[in-house]
């Protein structure tokens, strides 16, 4: 990111930074953003957590994410309540600022929810392409009926060109009939269906994405298919069985999940019963197998064979939402697009 030489701050609202997000390879700059990382030439600091419940009982939160790639630096800070689904709101929401790289004057405020957004799926298909041939993919499964699952089946369409059927599930099932009409609309070609229960969705499905709010994990081992990938978006989808029983288990980064108290990953690394990338097993536990930037560039020995069960568990890491940021706020930049606002 260039230095900015004036006394002006650029506001991106949200429809600024659909129109910027357009186009953009988000999942090679996921892809090289971790391996930026893992030469260090991108990092990130602990996130704070702002944690209450709100008037009518709701959990709420208010997260801060800062983090440097390639020059650009800043943070994200994303909110999110899960009583506003029954408000008619989106449960997430945010901004991103960027920050001049000499002067450290905040030089950019963007809407953060289309880039915290589109960075998590970012991250997934760059994930999936170095696991599995994403051309032989076929049938996709949504555990969860809001944005995050809107933005990953967009990044998928693309991504996986030759699939067939989608399967949804969320507990809402008027949302989930809502979503597949959408769907349906979008690409008749393609055949979406609504599964009473999550486990008829992950059972027929070749790539399940679990974009959901629960607190509850569920999903079990043997509900992903021999040849299956089981993408835990949300966290805290997949059971005990899956996270030790799978084949081959990936994170972004291990020192996020065990620093973390509330997931059920962090809470097995804390009780011994699952060790980070290059460590042995535990006695009746198991070790990560790789992190995605070690994937990413090469350096895991073992072969993912087709009919392994492969779970990839994306903490999520500021430093993505950074990286797409720039590339928005460089567009932004080139365009002319942007309120400018008086420091």
């Amino acid at each position: 990111m260039t230095p900015h030489d004036d006394t002006t701050l650029t506001y991106l609202d949200s429809a600024d930074v659909a129109r910027l997000c357009d186009g953009l390879p988000v999942a090679d700059l996921a892809h090289d953003t971790l391996l930026a990382y893992r030469r260090k030439e991108a990092g990130l600091t602990p996130e704070a957590a702002l944690r209450w419940t709100t008037p009518s009982g709701a959990s709420a939160r208010s997260l801060v994410l800062p983090g440097w790639a390639d020059g650009a630096y800043g943070c994200k800070i994303i909110n999110a309540s899960l009583g506003n689904r029954l408000l008619g709101r989106p449960r997430a929401a945010g901004l991103v600022v960027l920050d001049d790289p000499e002067t450290a004057r905040p030089v950019c405020i963007m809407e953060g929810g289309r880039i915290s957004a589109l960075r998590t799926a970012g991250v997934s298909v760059a994930a999936l392409r170095a696991v599995r041939d994403l051309a032989a993919v076929r049938r996709v499964a949504f555990l969860g009926c809001g944005r995050q699952a809107e933005v990953h089946r967009e990044l998928l369409a693309s991504a996986c060109p030759g699939v067939e059927e989608l399967f949804v599930y969320d507990q809402d099932a008027g949302r989930a009939e809502e979503l597949a009409g959408r769907w349906r609309a979008a690409d008749p070609a393609v055949a979406v269906t609504v599964t009473a229960d999550a486990r008829a969705a992950v059972e027929r499905a070749q790539v399940t994405v679990a974009v959901t709010t629960t607190t509850e994990p569920y999903v079990e081992l043997d509900w992903v298919p021999a040849g299956g990938t089981f993408v835990n978006v949300s966290l805290d989808d997949a059971a005990e069985s899956l996270l030790l029983g799978c084949d081959h288990l990936f994170v972004d980064d291990w020192e996020l999940v065990v620093d973390d108290d509330h997931r059920l990953l962090g809470k097995l690394a804390r009780a011994g019963r699952v060790t980070g990338p290059g460590t042995a097993a535990p006695a009746g536990g198991r070790s990560v197998d790789a992190s995605l930037p070690e994937l990413f560039a090469g350096d895991y020995a073992r072969t993912v064979a087709a009919d392994d069960r492969v779970v990839i568990n994306p903490f999520g890491m500021g430093v993505q939402d950074i990286a797409l940021a720039a590339a928005v706020y460089a567009r932004a930049v080139e365009q002319g697009v942007g309120l400018s606002l008086a420091h």
